[in-house]
């Protein structure tokens, strides 16, 4: 999986353009061998969750972004199965409240970082504030900031300071030991459609759908444009972004799984080695128990 994670990894800016990442490659892996495939990768990332845990060292930080219907939900439920409840945490980050507001952008990302040796899964992250936020203008009006009192205001120094805060939360996270992976699921606009034409059709998916998606496929390009600038501005070699071609599910949870396991055997982790004095009191408590009556 060498070449497909290469392919798809974006470390720097230059030359970045997003209508060259074909959302429906599937590199040389067929349909039929995916679920195989999977659970191979899954159960390697299993393991080595344990060493993350007990080495106490990192915290790894999973951001998944994408447009509505590309498979975010169902692609963290595959990729983290089988990994232990207790290791990992998943935050779904929705329309800010009104105490959200009073703070600066990133505190509520902040808060919810997870903690060394665990893995923190992002569901939509601070990239909201330089997504969505840039293609409704108004919505950085919410937000109460000295000197932003009307849309005029907020123009590119504004965008251009908060790509900059961004980049410096992302690199104080990376060396005090949080890793984070960057997922932008890239799914076609014509997969997206039929996707919202089945969860209109089937009746147990209907409650996926809602009338406010189809409104924003009306600002796709604008969307597009956000996105393709957001991963320009703050695509790093600490702090990647990974590209992910949505429009096959099934590669989508492949891909995403290969890249988290490739990070964390980057990491070179391994079980805690005990003190000589305190290996010599495990041999004596072993002696306590074998000879108890």
């Amino acid at each position: 999986m060498r070449g497909v994670i290469d392919k798809l990894k974006v470390t720097s800016g230059k030359g970045f353009a997003l209508k060259a990442h074909d959302t429906a490659y599937t590199a040389d892996i067929s349909k039929e061998d995916a679920d195989a495939v999977l659970k191979d990768i899954t159960g390697q990332i299993a393991l080595l969750q344990d060493k993350l845990y007990s080495t106490n060292k990192y915290a790894l930080l999973v951001i998944f972004q994408a447009m509505d219907a590309a498979g975010k939900d169902s692609t963290i439920k595959r990729t983290m199965s089988g990994l232990d409840p207790q290791g990992y945490q998943v935050f779904s980050f929705k329309q800010p409240s009104s105490e959200e507001y009073d703070h600066d952008f990133l505190w509520r990302h902040y808060k919810a970082l997870p903690e060394r040796g665990r893995i923190g899964i992002h569901n939509r992250s601070h990239y909201e504030n330089v997504l969505v936020a840039r293609v409704h203008t108004e919505y950085i009006l919410n937000e109460n900031l000295p000197g932003i009192d009307s849309l005029k205001k907020i123009d590119k120094k504004f965008w251009a300071h908060r790509y900059e805060s961004i980049r410096a939360f992302e690199k104080h996270l990376h060396a005090s030991g949080t890793v984070m992976i960057k997922f932008f699921l890239n799914v076609s606009r014509n997969e997206q459609k039929k996707r919202f034409l089945k969860r209109i059709e089937e009746p147990e998916k209907n409650w996926k759908f809602s009338s406010g998606d189809v409104k924003e496929r009306e600002h796709w390009n604008d969307y597009m444009d956000a996105y393709e600038t957001a991963i320009k501005e703050t695509a790093t070699d600490d702090c990647p972004w990974y590209v992910i071609p949505a429009d096959k599910k099934w590669f989508s949870r492949i891909a995403v799984s290969a890249i988290i396991l490739d990070t964390l055997k980057s990491l070179d982790l391994k079980y805690p080695v005990l003190p000589a004095e305190e290996k010599a009191e495990l041999q004596n408590m072993a002696s306590l128990l074998q000879n108890e009556s």
